[in-house]
Formats: structure tokens, sequence, C-alpha cells
């Protein structure tokens, strides 16, 4: 019953490391461009062709 608890608390642990981590990386903006990386895939042969 104790390996239980342990593995219990571990997993909380780790779900609030990740909770945390995603949290922070809202807060940081990291999520702020969510149509840039969408339109630099369609229009990427574009981009391309006029740097040549």
């Amino acid at each position: 019953m104790s390996a239980l608890i342990v593995l219990v608390l571990i997993s909380l642990l780790v779900a609030g490391s990740f909770l945390g981590a995603f949290i922070w990386s809202v807060y940081t903006d990291q999520y702020s461009d969510r149509d840039g990386a969408a339109m630099r895939m369609l229009f990427d042969d574009d981009i391309q062709k006029n740097n040549k």
C-alpha cells in the first residue's frame, strides 16, 4: 500500500509540473501568433520564388 501512495504522490508532482509549464507558457505569450505558421505553410512557395 505504501508503494501506491508513493506513485500517487509522484504522479501528482509530475502533473503539477506540467500544469505549471503550461501556465508559464500562456503568461509568456508562447501562443500569441496562432495564424502565422498556418499562413507561412500556405504561402511558402510564393516567398521562395520571390527571393530567387
